[in-house]
């Protein structure tokens, strides 16, 4: 079964929007086993349109449009579909009447121009999940199919998730489970885990399954991906967790969190379990890690406060600029933990991109100085995460 991802949007192509939706659908394709060789991107445009799904037809077995679903004058894939299929445009009233009750139920009124998200191509049907007023589709040709969805990505997903991934795995007869775990990486670089589990990779091409991958994720560290096949979730769990125990073994406390942890969740989580506050001081980084730590705790149980300044070391130099600093939020805040990252003054003729460090549980200060990389808000970025890392192995 081969699927093939169809981008709609002039926006795309001048780099108005970045087109994030087409990755995510690859990415679950694979998942699901199903191949994907091609991604297309094209604009607002009826015959280009047509031209790039009657390729993608060619080619594929599936068909997977995103975006031009909506109410305006240039949303033309209802009617691109319908030209690939022959056929003429009808109204859906089910469709018309559940567009008006979503205006309704937000206290507005429903344009006309609204109705035409209604119309679907005849011998096709709309796809039963609808989470916006832009009903995805479902479109048979021949022994083929084109899947439309709209560009909001939440919206997209709904569909995919509860309709087109499981009709795809339905359609090419496919039984077996595919499942990923990823295991997140920081403090090497992709070729260095490459080689460190150069090993363990050979080993797993000559069985086959499960696999790895790599995906390097900027500020967010390295991914190591595993991916099994198995024939009930059962056997697929104890493939996962069989194989993220090896990798964790051959890589050890450079792997931080998995799937959706994110560094500062486990720091927050690791100081919740032992009974812990946290409290931080920001110069360099100016707010971000606030910000980042109170997404993940908004009710301050464990992260206290943080404090954006610089007067308390000013005048100092070297790595006693980040314990002073760390220092004073935590007699401030009266916390178990405080971390803080600075920069050097410029007499100190450090090279570009020199950060201090400085975590301090109890009494206990410890401190690093790193040379990170980037432009200014690279490097408060990835101060952030450096800090968060060296809090983490401390608390390990």
């Amino acid at each position: 079964m081969r699927c093939e991802v169809v981008a709609i949007g002039t926006e795309l192509l001048l780099g108005q929007i970045i087109d994030t939706n087409s990755s995510w659908i690859g990415e679950q394709l694979a998942l699901a086993g199903i191949d994907s060789h091609f991604q297309v991107k094209v604009g607002d445009n009826l015959e280009r349109m047509e031209f790039c799904l009657r390729q993608a037809l060619g080619r594929s077995d599936a068909v997977i449009c995103c975006g031009g679903l909506g109410p305006t004058q240039d949303d033309i894939t209802r009617d691109a579909i319908a030209k690939i299929m022959g056929v003429p445009l009808k109204r859906d009233e089910t469709i018309v009447d559940k567009i008006r009750k979503m205006f309704e139920s937000r206290g507005r009124t429903m344009t006309d121009n609204n109705r035409t998200q209604a119309d679907i191509p005849v011998g096709g049907l709309p796809i039963p999940q609808m989470p916006g007023t832009a009903p995805g589709l479902y479109c048979p040709v021949g022994d083929k199919v084109i899947y439309a969805v709209p560009g909001v990505p939440y919206e997209m997903r709904e569909m995919m998730e509860h309709f087109i991934l499981p009709n795809l795995q339905e359609r090419s007869g496919q039984k077996a489970i595919i499942r990923s775990r990823v295991l997140k990486t920081w403090g090497n670089t992709e070729s260095g885990l490459a080689e460190i589990l150069a090993e363990r990779i050979d080993e797993l091409d000559s069985i086959g399954n499960p696999t790895l991958a790599f995906l390097a994720s900027g500020i967010e560290g390295l991914k190591v991906r595993i991916t099994a096949k198995a024939e009930d979730e059962v056997a697929m769990n104890k493939i996962l967790a069989d194989e993220e125990q090896i990798i964790r073994d051959i890589l050890g406390d450079v792997i931080f969190g998995i799937d959706e942890e994110t560094m500062e969740s486990v720091v927050i989580d690791r100081l919740r379990k032992d009974g812990m506050t946290l409290s931080v001081a920001e110069s360099l980084t100016g707010g971000i890690m606030a910000s980042r730590l109170t997404l993940i705790d908004p009710s301050m149980e464990v992260f206290h406060a943080g404090l954006v300044s610089h007067a308390e070391f000013c005048d100092q130099q070297g790595p006693i600029r980040a314990v002073s600093a760390a220092r004073h939020a935590q007699k401030t805040y009266r916390t178990d933990v405080s971390v803080a990252a600075t920069l050097p003054r410029s007499a100190e003729n450090k090279p570009k991109g020199t950060v201090y460090l400085c975590v301090i549980i109890g009494e206990k200060e410890h401190t690093d100085e790193l040379a990170l990389p980037g432009d200014r808000n690279r490097l408060r970025n990835y101060a952030v995460i450096s800090l968060m890392n060296f809090c983490r192995k401390l608390l390990s």
